[in-house]
């Protein structure tokens, strides 16, 4: 049950990281759930420690790191961030 729980959570910050970095229409669920899991990873692992990653902080840090996920992507993809 957990795993699913955290499935959701991920493509929902992958969701809202699509819709900040405005690349919603060129991705499809899969890969906003892919970049939800592990941004919310990188964003765990190198943003929480600076912002405090305990209860809604973790989100935060967890939106971050997708952010900037999509913007490494991004930055590949097309050449520039967006």
């Amino acid at each position: 049950m957990g795993f699913i729980i955290w499935l959701i959570i991920g493509g929902i910050i992958g969701w809202l990281a699509s819709i900040v970095m405005k690349t919603d229409g060129q991705q499809g669920i899969i890969l906003n759930v892919v970049v939800g899991i592990v941004g919310s990873y990188l964003g765990g692992w190198l943003i929480a420690p600076l912002i405090g990653g305990g209860g809604a902080m973790g989100y935060v840090s967890a939106l971050i790191g997708a952010i900037i996920l999509l913007a490494v992507i991004n930055l590949f993809r097309r050449g520039r961030v967006r």
